[in-house]
């Protein structure tokens, strides 16, 4: 089996220089449809799609988001600013964190943020952590390559013939612990934020106690 990792590397390295976010000032400040808000997304994170028949956000998807308490539902059918960033949010927490975790990460943004006369709007919270993207980048593609070459010093006895697989086969098992790893910690984390949920049953088993 012929593989060409080092082609593969830097066609990845590539598709990260070309990795972008959906900048504040794109996010429309005028109340949109919901066809409008699937059209919106599909049009800003085109470039995210693994296929080109992929679908970024449907219908089903943010009705289910509203169902299940992620995104407040909209006014008149519209859907604000606010309802966006959230839905970005969403898109990027949906690949690696469940839904309870992801209500659970944006609970605390939507009680306080969401259509409040907080002085901290959404728009600055979404400004400030995507601000972080340039340098985060930068270091994941440090990382990529230290990673790919110590799997390129793997199985240097094994036949040339099945060697560029296992490399190969290195390589994607190294990121896919660090995957691991990081979706470890960052579900610890999550455990460590307040539940409002939790608290409320607390406080409706005290008030039955009470009666």
């Amino acid at each position: 089996m012929t593989i060409d990792v080092q082609n593969i590397l830097e066609s990845i390295l590539e598709s990260l220089n070309r990795i972008d976010h959906i900048r504040p000032e794109d996010v429309p400040s005028i109340d949109l449809y919901m066809d409008q808000v699937t059209t919106f997304m599909d049009r800003q994170l085109e470039s995210s799609k693994r296929y080109e028949d992929d679908k970024i956000l449907t219908k089903t998807m943010i009705n289910n988001y509203a169902k299940n308490n992620l995104l407040p539902p909209p006014e008149k059918k519209k859907y604000s600013r606010e309802h966006l960033l959230l839905l970005i949010f969403i898109y990027y927490f949906k690949n690696i964190l469940s839904i309870s975790d992801i209500h659970s990460l944006l609970s605390p943004l939507t009680e306080k943020y969401f259509h409040t006369e907080h002085t901290l709007q959404l728009t600055d919270i979404y400004r400030e952590v995507f601000s972080l993207e340039k340098s985060q980048i930068e270091a994941m593609k440090e990382d990529l390559i230290a990673k790919y070459q110590t799997a390129g010093e793997t199985f240097g006895d094994v036949s040339e013939k099945d060697r560029d697989f296992l490399k190969l086969f290195s390589f994607i098992c190294m990121l896919s612990f660090d995957v691991y790893v990081k979706k470890q910690v960052i579900e610890k984390l999550i455990d460590q934020l307040p539940d409002p949920e939790k608290k409320a049953k607390k406080k409706e088993k005290g008030s039955e106690a009470l009666s």
